[in-house]
């Protein structure tokens, strides 16, 4: 024996039957504080801030640490060829 039944719906409707707690609202907050900590990443990703994080010593650091890389192949870099 075999009973089917059908119930039309909608998902606010079915969780009030349920007894779920309505999370519309607190969805609705989440999201505009993830989108307020996107914007504010966002802006902190400018160009110059991440020259500045990436390479804190400016061009003199990059500078010494392609000299690192070329002293750890074994080779000299092309304009510190120094023949007497």
């Amino acid at each position: 024996m075999k009973i089917r039944i059908d119930i039309d719906c909608t998902p606010d409707e079915a969780r009030g039957f349920f007894g779920l707690p309505d999370v519309k609202p607190l969805q609705k907050k989440m999201l505009d504080e993830l989108e307020q900590r996107m914007t504010a990443n966002l802006k902190a990703m400018d160009p110059e801030a991440l020259m500045k994080t990436w390479l804190p010593m400016g061009l003199q650091g990059f500078e010494e640490m392609q000299k690192t890389f070329w002293g750890q192949m074994g080779g000299t870099p092309s304009g510190d060829d120094k023949k007497g």
